[in-house]
């Protein structure tokens, strides 16, 4: 038999006689609980029946004292009922299966109880008197006093026949527990029948096996146990041998592969590293040819157009012919390849873009040529860094490129504005004056409409070289009065100046507003809440509504200006604010303006230390909040 088959065997044993040990524990208990309780049950309900009995007789004979004393008929309810009561008690004890002695002694209680109630009671209340003979009333207390004294005995045995019974639960309680107790014994014994027959089978070569991988686990991978035992050990300790073999050849192999898996995390950290790109290819390059055992390495990596980074490693090693590296470069990036025309060689191309030309990493070991699979995939990880970190310099190196044209450029188009500005007011202001002069003088009707489109053409772009130099103040605000300004009184005036035209146009035109004070320019903040009405109702067709509301919420002011118009398209709602910036369907309408509005309005609004912000759905109308921070009322 082998080990297993004892070891199933001895188990299953020990398993039976537990569960046999708990079955019966379960059913022996539960089973003589139940008759203890049966037993104790019956036998307090013998005892009450009887003290009922008594109780019900009593009741009798003072139901009959109370009728011979008083002749009144009232009190012989109680006698009635005791007389019935009592004999059904003694009826009940007898039915709880009481011993043959409580029986008996029922018996005498009941002959004695019969005694009393003819010989006594029932001649008394059949005469229907009151007669309170003192022979007779004697004699009756010397029966009743033998009903007490049956009574008594009857529960006295009652008593007895419980503490029999209870011994004899104590006794049968004994015994169950002797019989848990030999089953225990039987099961410690089995247990440790198992286990010395298993001492030497088991435990000694599971000793020797615990050992050994002990040792290995301290790190002594030349720890081997000893083969013996029972068939089934012996084929464990093989496994584990060979097991120990094993991982004694992975680990060797995986410590040789961590030496060179540090050489991606070097790579990335002087990749990362603040020093000059010449200096990191060098080192790079140092650490390739270690980590690879290489004896020569070759790299070759484009910055930026016209810069060009080439090491050849060690010192003085002749750099690689310029048609190999054209066939290396021409290869798939991230593909290692082997060189033939160079022993032991392999190289891996790095890929270019649009500007920067391809480049390469090559490795020449001639004294180990076989390159493992994971010298290859190694070398292509150390390329990906290479290639991912010379991809982030050449987007940065063209980020700086284009940051500092658009900074020329936007230094260009604020002198160009500047100076257009400036040469536009002198002209502009002999034109108006010239044109205020003509006005005066005698003119045909003809005459005088071309003066005053002169005049009002002058008159717009006189504005938008003013709202060009309001824009280009660069957030300037030397010179400008700050002073606390009610946004509510302004967008009054406002609504009354802008009405006429939303009635021309037959627009209903709303404002709700609660004083809001807020500290500024007056003249400017106004400027910016006309430009947001004077949108709503150019952009809104007649029949529609344009509303503002004003509130203070908290530390703000919060303006409102909504419409029902044209609605602007999601894509322009971004760049809504960006100077000569329109929206297109805005252009398509041929809705005149300059697309210096919103912008104008963005610039006093900040200059205010508040914000803007817009929200628009196409063709179903425009909602544009100017948030300002809120000042005490005056």
């Amino acid at each position: 038999m082998s080990v297993k088959q004892r070891a199933i065997g001895g188990f299953t044993l020990l398993l039976l006689l537990f569960l046999a040990l708990v079955f019966l524990q379960l059913v022996v208990q539960d089973r003589l609980q139940d008759e203890h309780t049966t037993r104790a049950d019956r036998i307090t309900r013998a005892r009450e029946a009887n003290r009922a009995a008594l109780q019900f007789m009593t009741d009798a004979e003072t139901g009959v004292r109370g009728f011979q004393l008083t002749g009144a008929h009232m009190f012989l309810e109680p006698y009635e009922s005791g007389r019935v009561g009592a004999f059904g008690a003694l009826a009940r004890i007898e039915q709880e299966n009481t011993g043959g002695q409580v029986r008996r002694l029922v018996g005498a209680e009941r002959q004695a109880a019969s005694q009393w109630l003819y010989a006594y009671a029932i001649p008394i209340v059949n005469a229907g008197t009151s007669d309170a003979d003192g022979d007779r009333a004697e004699r009756g207390k010397e029966m009743f006093d033998r009903i007490r004294t049956a009574n008594s005995d009857v529960d006295a045995a009652v008593g007895t026949e419980q503490q029999t019974t209870a011994a004899a639960d104590r006794q049968q309680e004994r015994a169950a527990q002797l019989l848990f107790a030999a089953l225990a014994v039987l099961i410690l014994a089995t247990g440790l029948g198992v286990a010395v027959l298993h001492q030497r089978q088991l435990l000694r070569p599971i000793d020797q096996l615990r050992r050994t991988l002990r040792r290995l686990t301290a790190g002594d991978l030349s720890a081997r146990a000893e083969v013996g035992g029972p068939a089934e050990m012996r084929a464990l300790i093989g496994t584990v041998n060979g097991l120990a073999e094993q991982t004694e050849r992975l680990i060797g192999a995986e410590q040789a592969r961590a030496a060179r898996g540090e050489l991606r995390h070097a790579v990335a950290a002087e990749l990362r590293s603040d020093r000059d790109w010449p200096e990191i290819a060098e080192r790079i390059a140092r650490q390739l040819a270690r980590a690879f055992g290489a004896d020569q390495v070759h790299t070759r990596a484009v910055v930026q157009r016209g810069s060009s980074l080439e090491v050849s490693r060690p010192d003085g090693t002749d750099p690689l012919d310029v048609a190999l590296v054209q066939r290396i470069q021409s290869g798939e990036p991230g593909e290692v390849a082997v060189l033939p025309e160079l022993p032991g060689a392999i190289a891996i191309p790095l890929a270019g873009d649009t500007d920067c030309g391809p480049g390469l990493i090559c490795l020449v070991r001639p004294s180990d040529p076989v390159w493992s699979p994971d010298e290859r995939r190694l070398l292509a990880a150390a390329a990906r860094e290479v290639e991912h970190a010379l991809t982030q310099e050449r987007l940065r190196l063209r980020q700086l490129r284009l940051i500092n044209e658009l900074r020329i450029l936007d230094e260009q188009k604020d002198v160009f504005v500047s100076t257009v500005t400036h040469e536009l007011r002198t002209p502009l202001t002999s034109i108006l004056g010239y044109t205020e002069m003509l006005a005066e003088d005698e003119l045909t009707p003809a005459q005088l409409h071309h003066v005053d489109v002169i005049r009002r053409n002058a008159n717009r772009l006189r504005a938008t070289v003013a709202d060009l130099l309001l824009l280009g103040r660069s957030n300037d605000r030397t010179g400008t009065e700050s002073l606390p300004v009610d946004v509510a009184a302004l967008a009054g005036g406002l609504h009354a100046d802008l009405g006429p035209a939303a009635r021309a146009k037959d627009l209903s035109c709303t404002l709700e507003a609660e004083p809001a004070w807020v500290r500024g320019d007056a003249a400017h903040l106004e400027r910016a809440l006309r430009s947001l009405m004077e949108n709503a109702i150019k952009f809104t067709p007649a029949g529609g509504r344009v509303g503002c509301t004003i509130a203070a919420l908290g530390d703000n002011v919060v303006v409102t200006v909504s419409d029902t118009g044209i609605g602007i398209p999601a894509d322009d709602v971004p760049g809504l604010f960006t100077p000569f910036h329109r929206a297109a369907n805005a252009m398509h309408l041929a809705v005149q303006g300059n697309g210096l509005g919103l912008a104008i309005v963005r610039t006093i609004v900040t200059e205010h230390g508040g914000s803007v912000t817009a929200r628009s759905e196409l063709d179903r109308g425009s909602s544009f909040t100017v948030t300002l921070p809120a000042v005490l009322a005056r």
